[in-house]
């Protein structure tokens, strides 16, 4: 994907948010990996989006007439009854007939069949990224690591503009991938092998994926 393109895409994820029902509140959108790096073109679209859960809105009650008519479990507990109500092509569900709050996000924010990956979860990009290098040592699972070099764009209901002004100039300036892991805490002896489990694992990735954690 070309990075113009790649900043296009991660607008409209902004704008779409700021504008539009979500199927679960979003506080905070980041970037991470080869388009805050500043590379053209990059292999895949990075975006991690934080969450609230959504634990009971005023519609739960409803969820009922969504399992009669929809099929799927949950509306109104894991995603708001309202967004289904608007968009009950985009629900989407998990292997057991729930609404899954990270593919009904993919399925509003994404374009399909786009290198683009999207990491949902209810913890912040920072504290995550800890948590994931964290399980990844204990279950010797260097795959599962998140890329560390994060750009906030947008927080709160706030956009930074001045993220975005440098996201296009590619300012950022961030060290290797090996040299990030190091400075979280990894082993120095095997941050390389982690750096080549996670890229090895990314080039596997076709097409639009995404990934639910709950911290």
């Amino acid at each position: 994907m070309e990075r113009s393109v790649a900043i296009e895409r991660i607008e409209g994820i902004v704008e779409t948010v700021e504008n539009e029902t979500m199927p679960v509140p979003v506080r905070e959108i980041w970037v991470y990996g080869d388009v805050a790096l500043g590379l053209d073109p990059i292999d895949r679209l990075d975006v991690y989006v934080t969450k609230d859960i959504l634990l009971r809105d005023d519609d739960a009650d409803r969820e009922a007439e969504f399992v009669d008519s929809l099929g799927v479990k949950g509306v109104g507990k894991t995603v708001r009854a309202e967004w289904a109500d608007e968009n009950p092509d985009l629900l989407r569900a998990n292997d057991n007939g729930y609404a899954a709050p990270e593919k009904c996000l993919a399925a509003h924010l994404l374009p399909a069949d786009e290198p683009v990956h999207l990491e949902v979860c209810n913890s912040s990009f920072e504290d995550n990224v800890t948590q994931r290098l964290e399980g990844a040592i204990s279950r010797d699972a260097y795959e599962q690591i998140l890329d560390p070099r994060g750009v906030c764009l947008w927080v709160d209901g706030q956009r930074s503009e001045e993220a975005f002004r440098k996201l296009r100039a590619s300012e950022f300036a961030f060290p290797t991938l090996p040299d990030a892991l190091e400075m979280l805490g990894l082993d120095g002896e095997k941050t390389v092998e982690a750096a080549e489990a996670v890229e090895s694992y990314r080039r596997r990735q076709e097409g639009t994926t995404v990934r639910g954690d709950v911290v």
